[in-house]
């Protein structure tokens, strides 16, 4: 079994027996990440997932880490993605004003793909039967229209009760102005004695549609993220807090009352880590490429991390602040097979951790990860430290027989087509966050970490045009980096609708979201908290508004900002606020600086060669062992540089060097071409 290692090298005795003082976990669908700082040291450790129950091999991990009442983890989870992604949610019954109760399936009428002939929707988390409708009416300014009485509470819990949900979702018109009617439901229901969201709790926002998704999606995952957050606080005596979609933390009581905030965690702090590898290379525009063993995450850094006020996750509007990434289901387990017609497909269904893919030995199907194998670029008998023995032999025959089914192919012509199918979708993800957007990935250095990342950095960058790879130290674990050093976060936000000229009234809302952030940090922490102020501005009757610091001047900057985006501003216009949203932070942990390597010509020297088949042609590639590189370390491709849970692939045409940082720095020796 694998053990705990610096990257360097397996970590000193004594190192092993100090608790650490604090640990970042990323789950993923293949892996499950940890680092820690212990000793004044940086652990790392990667075990497989166990998918059914997620919590065994993160308290395996910790245990293994000794984690103990004094360290503090920082854990980014899929279980909530997953859950909505596989549709094994909760039975919901869903509670909304009379007459609003088909919103959720009307939606806003668009079409998710334009050009389909028959165009199908996501099916409703709450299908007809379960959606009670509460005679009662609340305005757009929070007034009364129509009370709630007594007999609609009877009505809304016997309906309700019939329909024997295993959580409960409350989403009444206008609800974020006055939550009174919402607040009365709850207590109400509550006595049926399932979970029950409020969606002036949850997501207090304006657009009726995507507050009343985001309820439903919350309550449809609170039973199964709570019995998992309750089964993971119980296994250690760790102090545990919970990373959000939106890189920020809570902790697992909140965590498990609204389990939508974490739809995303776990690519949110590879995303924060990449951006602080990028700015330490000097590159503040940088493309995030993470590639695991499911999914590909992509990103665009331009100083902040981007962030977005509402997304689409498995074809659910979700309307809460994230970090703005790409997800595609193209990772190391993606299972290469042929359609009907003869064409080759890859992914988005992925060999998980079990069976894994073909080269885990356990009969799996064709992969990424066994294309890569067959060509090559992953070289010596196993995987992830030692974790995953590699079989070389099952993966070339697992390549064979897709080669077969694709007219009589070879092994390693069926390789070459997995991998070029795979990066092309890679590259359109890229290009998504990119150039579709209006930013020029040339210039930008491309971030390529977890376990696969360094295995297409060069051709993506050739496709786009980037002449610079980076490929940080920890590569395969930087999701868990970004973790443990992102620090305790906290946000609050709610829609006020307030003329931007109206400071005082802004002014208390942003007072009071204040005092509510701050309550969730301990009287301790509360004056070291690096507060924000936010507002979610836009001109009187527009649909989509611009994120601003909140301060003096407000209306001025947003006719500049409103300029400089859409080419034009409206100063005859009104201004309105319609969201206010507050930040709290606590400087997080400071890692070990420097690289891993040590100043020693004799280590620098390759380990051991492979044979790599790239270009239609077989070629001789250096393997250096990470850990063992000298501090002046270049050289050009082809080559392989391996490290514990990533392996990075110096294409010919790249040359790489080590950073003082220990990141290390691949430049294109020919010109870049432009993004494709």
């Amino acid at each position: 079994m694998q053990r705990p290692s610096d990257g360097s090298s397996s970590p000193r005795p004594e190192a092993r027996r100090v608790a650490p003082r604090a640990v970042g976990v990323d789950t993923g669908g293949t892996f499950t990440d940890f680092v820690a700082l212990a000793g004044g040291r940086l652990v790392a450790l990667k075990l497989p997932s166990t998918p059914r129950s997620p919590e065994r091999a993160v308290l395996e991990g910790l245990r293994r880490l000794g984690a103990g009442r004094a360290t503090r983890v920082r854990h980014g989870s899929t279980v909530a993605t997953n859950t909505l992604l596989e549709r094994s949610g909760a039975r919901v019954a869903l509670v909304t004003t009379a007459g609003f109760e088909d919103l959720i399936e009307i939606g806003r009428q668009d079409r998710p793909d334009l050009y389909a002939l028959a165009p199908r929707r996501a099916e409703p988390l709450v299908p007809a039967s379960r959606r009670v409708g509460v005679s009662e009416r609340t305005g757009p300014k929070g007034e009364i229209l129509e009370p709630l009485g007594p007999a609609g509470l009877r009505k809304a819990a016997s309906e309700t009760r019939e329909s024997r949900p295993q959580a409960i979702a409350i989403g009444l018109l206008h609800a974020y102005a006055n939550p009174a009617h919402e607040r009365r439901l709850e207590r109400a229901l509550a006595r049926l004695g399932v979970p029950v969201t409020r969606s002036s709790a949850v997501c207090p926002e304006v657009r009726e549609y995507e507050r009343l998704s985001t309820t439903v999606a919350n309550a449809y995952l609170i039973p199964r993220v709570a019995s998992y957050l309750t089964r993971l606080s119980r296994g250690t005596p760790a102090s545990l807090e919970i990373v959000l979609s939106h890189g920020g933390t809570t902790t697992p009581a909140r965590a498990a009352r609204e389990p939508v905030t974490q739809l995303l965690s776990g690519p949110a702090g590879g995303l924060k880590a990449a951006r602080d590898v990028a700015r330490a290379c000097g590159f503040e525009r940088a493309l995030t490429l993470d590639i695991g063993g499911t999914s590909t995450d992509c990103g665009f850094v331009a100083g902040e991390l981007p962030r977005r006020r509402a997304r689409e996750v498995a074809g659910f509007p979700i309307q809460l602040p994230s970090l703005d990434l790409h997800t595609i289901g193209a990772g190391g387990g993606s299972i290469a097979a042929v359609d009907a017609g003869g064409l080759l497909h890859v992914g988005p269904q992925s060999a998980g951790a079990v069976p894994g893919p073909a080269c885990y030995g356990r009969g799996g199907p064709p992969t990424v990860t066994d294309a890569l194998v067959v060509l090559g670029r992953i070289p010596g008998q196993s995987m992830a430290g030692g974790a995953l023995r590699l079989d070389r032999r099952a993966a070339a025959r697992a390549l064979a027989a897709l080669g077969r089914r694709l007219g009589g192919m070879g092994a390693l012509e069926a390789a070459d087509g997995v991998i070029e199918v795979a990066e092309f979708h890679m590259a359109a993800a890229l290009r998504r966050v990119s150039v579709e957007r209006g930013e020029d990935p040339r210039g930008a250095g491309l971030v390529a970490f977890g376990g696969a990342g360094g295995l297409h950095a060069c051709a993506l960058a050739d496709s786009l045009g980037c002449a610079v790879v980076l490929f940080p130290r920890h590569a395969g674990l930087l999701s868990a980096i970004g973790a443990l050093n992102g620090g305790s976060r906290r946000e609050r936000s709610r829609s006020v609708l307030i003329e931007a000229s109206e400071e005082t009234s802004l002014g208390r809302a942003l007072d009071e979201l204040q005092a509510a952030m701050l309550a969730e940090f301990s009287p301790s922490e509360r004056a070291r908290v690096r507060l924000e102020r936010w507002a979610e501005v836009r001109y009187r009757g527009q649909s989509h508004e611009l994120s601003l610091p909140y301060g003096p001047g407000l209306e001025e900057r947003f006719h500049r900002e409103h300029a400089r985006r859409f080419g034009f501003a409206d100063r005859r216009s009104g201004v309105e606020v319609v969201t206010v949203d507050v930040r709290g932070a606590l400087p997080g942990d400071e890692l070990p600086g420097g690289g891993d390597s040590v100043p020693t010509r004799r280590l620098g020297e390759p380990r051991d060669t492979a044979r790599v088949h790239h270009d239609g042609r077989w070629l001789r590639a250096p393997v250096w062992q990470r850990a063992a590189l000298p501090a002046r370390f270049s050289a050009p491709g082809p080559g392989i540089v391996a490290e514990e849970g990533a392996t990075l692939w110096i294409a010919p045409g790249w040359t790489a060097r080590l950073h003082g940082t220990g990141t290390l720095v691949l430049v294109r020796a020919r010109p870049a071409r432009g993004p494709r």
